[in-house]
């Protein structure tokens, strides 16, 4: 039997997500960055940063305290940048995710 599949998001082709403005560069504080990145492509991360997770999947490194490895604890800015993960690169500063998750680490509150 074949069921189809229809789009349940509320954003259709061709429309586009609303970002938060207020959420820039200065005052963003990274807390995507204690989340679980799985790699689905290759962009170049570098071995060293790579774990496998309990299915045996590829993963950014986090540090004992969740941080993910890649991240500068001083400016809370990304070391591979340019060779940071899909899912980081999709990752939308200002997006209703990023808001959640700002929302969870008692940011914007």
């Amino acid at each position: 039997m074949n069921i189809p599949i229809t789009d349940v998001s509320p954003f259709h082709s061709g429309d586009t997500i609303p970002v938060n403005p207020e959420i820039t560069c200065s005052n963003c504080q990274a807390c995507c960055c204690r989340l679980e990145v799985i790699l689905l492509t290759d962009t170049g991360v570098p071995d060293y940063l790579i774990d496998e997770d309990e299915w045996g999947g590829e993963v950014m490194r986090r540090l004992d305290d969740g941080w993910c490895a890649a991240v500068d604890r001083e400016t809370l800015m990304c070391t591979i940048y340019d060779r940071r993960p899909q899912l980081c690169r999709d990752y939308e500063m200002g997006s209703p995710e990023c808001e959640d998750e700002r929302l969870e680490n008692g940011l914007d509150q």
